[in-house]
């Protein structure tokens, strides 16, 4: 539970590109927020070379403003970092960058991407997170905001970083967060299909049915922790008592 606000649970969670953590977590993002938890959605770049069909600086805009409305929709906040799609460094200035933010919003769980990926800015931003979870809760390093520790760290469940991933954080979502999630989510144009043809809105749809019957649930979203066989079942991240 953060420091700072002992009443909520603040659910932050970090994407290579804008869409990604909003696909694969919004559901969740979007249950803490009806409960009246703060939900923030960081995207390291935009995902701006998306589109094979529109130039890169259209995409960015177009990108950014879906992202902008889908947080709008759920209810969350929603930061950008200025990388570039396909060229995310690994360098110790992002990972620097995203410490400094993790100090200034304090966020009690940390949501992000599996250590193994398809995509090269999925996998950098799983190392980038991991270390800049220890750069913003090491004391012993001075920068512009006293350290803050985020307790909490998964990873979520995402068709392209299927390679040695095995959920075992099952989240329940009520009837209420999946129907938020799920309009909000086809305001992303890739989302609906329209950039490469993968049907994103279905597939992460049926996902939580897949998910959720062998845990019990209804529908649920899935995630691993770091050290896995956690085997967890609850409703709600942070001060959640598991079910």
């Amino acid at each position: 539970m953060s420091e700072s606000d002992q009443s909520t649970t603040h659910v932050l969670a970090i994407g290579a590109h804008a869409g990604d953590l909003d696909l694969t977590a919004g559901a969740v993002l979007a249950q803490h927020v009806l409960r009246g938890d703060r939900a923030t959605l960081l995207h390291l770049t935009l995902g701006e070379r998306g589109h094979p069909r529109m130039s890169v600086a259209d995409y960015a805009k177009q990108k950014r403003d879906e992202a902008e409305t889908f947080a709008d929709r759920i209810g969350a906040g929603v930061r950008f970092l200025d990388y570039e799609d396909g060229l995310l460094p690994e360098d110790e200035d992002v990972k620097m960058r995203v410490g400094d933010l993790i100090r200034e919003l304090r966020p009690d769980v940390i949501l992000t991407h599996w250590s193994a990926s398809i995509h090269k800015d999925h996998a950098r931003t799983h190392r980038i997170v991991e270390d800049a979870r220890f750069y913003g809760g090491l004391k012993t390093l001075e920068r512009d905001l006293p350290a803050y520790w985020a307790g909490e760290l998964y990873y979520a469940d995402n068709w392209e970083d299927a390679e040695g991933y095995t959920p075992d954080v099952f989240v329940d979502l009520s009837e209420e967060a999946y129907e938020v999630w799920s309009q909000a989510i086809t305001g992303y144009a890739y989302a609906r299909g329209e950039t490469y043809g993968f049907p994103y809105v279905d597939y992460y749809r049926a996902l939580t049915i897949v998910r959720g019957a062998p845990a019990g649930f209804r529908r649920a979203q899935a995630f691993a922790a770091p050290k896995g066989s956690r085997n967890l079942r609850t409703s709600y991240f942070g001060k959640a008592t598991p079910q």
